[in-house]
């Protein structure tokens, strides 16, 4: 299979409890291993907190709590997708960030009418895999409720 670069797009990999999940690449700023999460008083239950990324703050993004799953253990690893929004920066904590995939539209299908209504808010679409699906983020809808929550 040859790829149609035009037409193509290249994906992050993450995995959010288990999920495989891909972010588009023009989306993320860098991928970051967070440090010193501060928690906000009285901040909803997907903001993790703040933190101070080379003098500039983040706010932090539970992207488990954000899709409805279970909280990770308070000592597991996790990574963070740094996003650039006008002046904000956001991280969105994964569990684990993978390779980065270039997939073309023949593999990718509209969002499944039976998910949770919280996973069809914030997926753009899924693509079919050899071995499992990749469910697209649609990063803007990830962050958006904070967005307007923090203007």
């Amino acid at each position: 299979m040859t790829l149609d670069y035009q037409t193509s797009q290249e994906y992050v990999t993450v995995r959010i409890a288990g999920q495989l999940c891909g972010a588009p690449v023009k989306e993320i700023r860098e991928v970051f291993a967070p440090q010193a999460i501060t928690s906000v008083p009285l901040a909803r239950p997907q903001i993790a907190g703040l933190l101070n990324l080379r003098g500039r703050i983040v706010t932090v993004i539970d992207a488990r709590i954000r899709l409805g799953l279970p909280a990770r253990e308070a000592d597991a690893p996790c990574m963070s997708l740094g996003l650039e929004r006008g002046a904000e920066l956001f991280g969105v904590l994964v569990d684990e960030v993978g390779e980065v995939l270039r997939l073309g539209q023949d593999t990718f299908e509209p969002v499944p009418a039976h998910l949770d209504p919280r996973w069809r808010a914030l997926l753009s679409g899924v693509h079919r895999l050899e071995t499992e699906l990749l469910a697209i983020l649609d990063v803007d809808r990830l962050i958006a409720a904070d967005v307007a929550m923090a203007a």
